[in-house]
């Protein structure tokens, strides 16, 4: 591909999401902003990186937090739109990248060389990936899914104007149960060169 490109995935857990994102990156050969966005922030506001993981894609605890005349002391939040901005340079300074999660189909929705894929999966598929990367029992496994998605599903909504994996804010969902990671990173590739040589 010729050009900037920028692939945003929003994902369920358990849904081989990251693996398909690091997948195009591989065979696009650019950027995966995942925990480099993390590394890159920590070292540019001298913050330790485990204190700054402890917040990503965390929604803001409103009884834990308070804002005054438009300024918060909610750490989530100072740290959500530290990510957003850096995914705006980067975008603005005409970098191509694969980023995951970060609400980056909303934040990034005005470069018309990006390209959004929300990937789902059967539930029983996304279990056996769970328990087999993180050895749990599949009742730990389903749990861990269940709390995983809940939290990725607040902090998405409370900054997005649409819901998270909804169909109508994503080019693309795929059902990565059906076709596999090889089988999803083709479909987005397939799908971002058309839109390009549009």
């Amino acid at each position: 591909m010729e050009g900037q490109v920028i692939i945003a995935i929003g994902r369920e857990f358990g849904s081989g999401g990251h693996e398909i994102a690091e997948l195009i990156a591989t065979r696009l050969e650019i950027f995966l902003i995942d925990d480099k966005l993390l590394y890159d922030l920590a070292s540019e506001k001298k913050i330790p990186y485990e204190q700054i993981k402890k917040y990503d894609e965390k929604p803001k605890m409103p009884f834990l937090s308070r804002t005054v005349s438009g300024y918060t002391n909610a750490l989530e939040e100072h740290l959500a739109k530290m990510q957003f901005e850096y995914l705006r340079k980067m975008a603005e300074h005409g970098e191509s990248f694969v980023i995951v999660g970060r609400c980056a189909e909303h934040v990034l929705k005005d470069y018309p060389c990006m390209t959004s894929a929300f990937i789902s999966g059967d539930k029983e598929t996304k279990c056996a990936r769970v328990m087999e990367k993180y050895h749990l029992s599949a009742d730990e496994a389903k749990k861990l899914m269940k709390k995983k998605d809940a939290t990725r599903k607040a902090y998405h909504n409370y900054y997005c104007e649409g819901k998270w994996g909804d169909s109508r804010n994503y080019d693309l969902c795929i059902n990565s149960s059906k076709i596999g990671v090889e089988g999803a990173a083709d479909v987005i590739l397939s799908f971002a060169t058309r839109k390009q040589v549009r």
